[in-house]
């Protein structure tokens, strides 16, 4: 009994140590370049759920949504008011790290206004500038800490379908 106690006691510290000596996750990550901001459409747009008391309706371009190799799905994003004023992104969000960066902005002039310095937000924590990419990521493009889908067909397919949670 007592040597099964040391061989369970001297496997788990290595394993410990192990463990310990493990490579952080993403810490070796570089994000491919962007793309400059692609052309879209205003009609046929996917739209995001929102709540209720948003001043702002979303929806996403599928044409779009794209897959990146380093696992950041990139879409253009348009934010319409009720007074038909819009605003649209191009963003890309990174699933593995719950953020999200925009590339580039439309001007008034509908011509993209790349972003000077583009960095990684957080979705959480309640912020109004990333609430509608955390919307995106919770309909579909992310399924926890990876991408939803396999694809950016399957990705559309998932946000066109999706259903709140009636919990």
């Amino acid at each position: 009994m007592r040597s099964k106690f040391l061989l369970l006691l001297i496997l788990l510290t290595g394993w410990t140590a192990a463990i310990g000596q493990a490579p952080t996750p993403g810490v070796d990550w570089q994000e491919s370049d962007a793309p400059l901001a692609p052309a879209f459409s205003d009609t046929g747009l996917v739209p995001i759920a929102m709540p209720a008391n948003a001043a702002l309706q979303y929806g996403v371009d599928p044409n779009t949504l794209t897959i990146t190799r380093d696992g950041v799905v990139r879409y253009v994003m348009v934010a319409s008011s009720t007074t038909g004023v819009r605003n649209v992104m191009y963003e890309g969000i990174r699933c593995a790290s719950s953020e999200v960066k925009t590339y580039a902005r439309q001007n008034a002039a509908g011509q993209w206004a790349p972003v000077s310095e583009p960095q990684w937000r957080p979705l959480q924590g309640g912020n109004a500038v990333t609430a509608h990419a955390m919307a995106l990521a919770r309909q579909g493009v992310c399924s926890g800490r990876t991408v939803g889908a396999d694809s950016a067909g399957a990705l559309v397919k998932k946000l066109r379908y999706w259903k709140p949670d009636p919990r």
